[in-house]
C-alpha cells in the first residue's frame, strides 16, 4: 500500500506561518547545546547519545534540538527551517513533526499571523 496516501496526522499550519522559542524553548535550546558542545572533539557516537540523553527526559526526538538552534536567532516559516536543515538531511517532514512537538510542549511558539487589510 501506498504510505502517501495515508491521512497525515500532523498540525495543519497556515502557510507562512512563523514560530519562536518560548522562554522554555530558549532554555531547553541552552541545555541543547551545552550538551552538543561538550561531546563534539569525542565523535559520532558520543553525540548521539548525548541528543538521545537530552531528548528523552523532556519526550523529545534527538533531531529537536536542532530545529531548536534553528529558531534561536528569530522567527522562521516551516519552508526557511526546511532549508537551513536540507544540508543535514533533515527533511520538510521532518521538521514538521519536530515542530508539532515542541509547540505541544511549549517550547515552540507560532508568532500571529497578521491579517492582510480588506
Amino acid at each position: 500500500m501506498l504510505t502517501s496516501l495515508k491521512p497525515s496526522t500532523a498540525k495543519r499550519w497556515p502557510r507562512g506561518q512563523r514560530f519562536h522559542l518560548s522562554a522554555r524553548g530558549a532554555e531547553v535550546e541552552a541545555t541543547h547545546r551545552s550538551a552538543v558542545q561538550e561531546v563534539r572533539a569525542l565523535g559520532r557516537d558520543a553525540l548521539d547519545l548525548a541528543q538521545r540523553r537530552w531528548a528523552e527526559p523532556l519526550g523529545l526526538e534527538p533531531c529537536d534540538g536542532v530545529v531548536l538552534s534553528e529558531l534561536r536567532p528569530g522567527k522562521r516559516s516551516l519552508s526557511e527551517l526546511s532549508k537551513g536543515l536540507e544540508v543535514c538531511g533533515t527533511t520538510p517532514t521532518q521538521v514538521r513533526d519536530a515542530i508539532d512537538r515542541l509547540a505541544a510542549r511549549g517550547m515552540v511558539e507560532p508568532v500571529p499571523v497578521e491579517r492582510e487589510a480588506a
